[in-house]
């Protein structure tokens, strides 16, 4: 049996594409060494225990070929990993699982989604990121300081892969939920303002779209920690549990934020209706208080000779005065029915 220790490629060896972040060889123990892609076959024929994680960004069609052939990975799962327009999904071809998640970044107060793919063996884990995600090498650098997690192989890997995806959501619903309450004051300020409107709508079409990525995440997760026996053990299953518990949390809090948000478009909408119907009434409340003097000049402005009060000699006083009585009625009458 060869011993993990083995001397490191040669200089001579063929450096790896710039796509491929990291291609790592752990042993049992822990303990860790970086190998070229085309030395992974040879690690994965010594039966010893050691497993290997590749991590990929946007990588080339012929890096995927290449490990396609270093892992035995099936011709559909590639495919899907070459193409980054994938639903959060996990399929099982053989003796390994293809997952697909997507990823979220805050850019502008907008999501900016990404996908990660992961191909997981019973000694191999690769990790292909597309889009907007944030590297891996802190989730790297987490598991190497834990050898007794690392012994667990690649699905405790997968884990915290997954894990750092579903941490990343919880910052992004935090945010908007305290872009929702800034946007609650607006909604009941006195001045109708129309960027409110768009705002919340924007909010709530985010949210839409995370929660496209959140949702089917539940199933994913679920299945790494009831599924697969051969290639999550056991004692890896309930850190999987923990996962799949805050993507539920993740996903009841966006649902609440979309229903806080649908309500808060509905108010807005409703103040401003009633802010309307305030100003038709007061419109029409000053309108029916011209309409008496209107009316009453209009048929002394007719042209008929027998008027009332038309040769009085204080007839011109007197019509200005029942004028001023009835709009000081109508007035005192709509102020108490509160149209003025």
């Amino acid at each position: 049996m060869r011993a993990m220790t083995a001397s490191p490629p040669s200089p001579a060896a063929t450096p790896s594409p710039v796509c491929v972040v990291n291609c790592v060889a752990y042993a049992r123990d822990g303990s860790r060494r970086d190998i070229p892609l085309e030395a992974i076959s040879d690690v994965l024929a010594v039966d010893d225990g050691s497993f290997v994680w590749v991590g990929l960004y946007e990588p080339a069609e012929s890096v995927l070929d290449q490990l396609q052939e270093e892992f035995a990975l099936h011709d559909l799962a590639v495919e899907d990993a070459q193409n980054a327009h994938q639903r959060p999904k996990i399929e099982a071809y053989g003796p390994s699982l293809f997952v697909a998640v997507h990823t979220a970044q805050v850019v502008d107060e907008r999501i900016v989604f990404g996908e990660t793919h992961a191909f997981l063996g019973a000694r191999y884990l690769v990790t292909v990121r597309h889009g907007a995600s944030l590297s891996y090498a802190s989730v790297r650098a987490r598991v190497e300081r834990e050898p007794e997690l690392l012994a667990m192989g690649p699905a405790h890997a997968l884990y915290a892969v997954m894990d750092f995806i579903v941490d990343n959501y919880q910052p992004i619903v935090a945010q908007f939920q305290q872009s929702l309450e800034t946007l609650e004051q607006d909604v009941f300020a006195d001045d109708y303002r129309r960027e409110t409107i768009v705002r919340l709508y924007e909010l709530k079409r985010e949210l839409a779209r995370l929660q496209l990525a959140v949702a089917p995440m539940q199933d994913v997760v679920g299945q790494l920690a009831r599924s697969h026996e051969g290639l999550v053990p056991n004692e890896v299953r309930p850190y999987f549990r923990d996962v799949h518990d805050h993507v539920l949390r993740v996903n009841d809090a966006s649902d609440t934020l979309r229903e806080m948000l649908t309500a808060a478009l509905s108010v807005n909408l409703s103040l401003v209706t009633l802010a309307q119907g305030e100003v038709v009434k007061r419109l029409a409340g000053w309108a029916a208080l011209l309409a008496a003097p209107t009316l009453i000049a209009s048929w002394y402005g007719m042209n008929f000779r027998f008027m009332p009060e038309l040769d009085g000699r204080y007839a011109y006083p007197v019509l200005i005065g029942v004028v001023a009585v009835v709009c000081i009625a109508l007035y005192r009458y709509l102020r108490k029915v509160r149209w003025l």
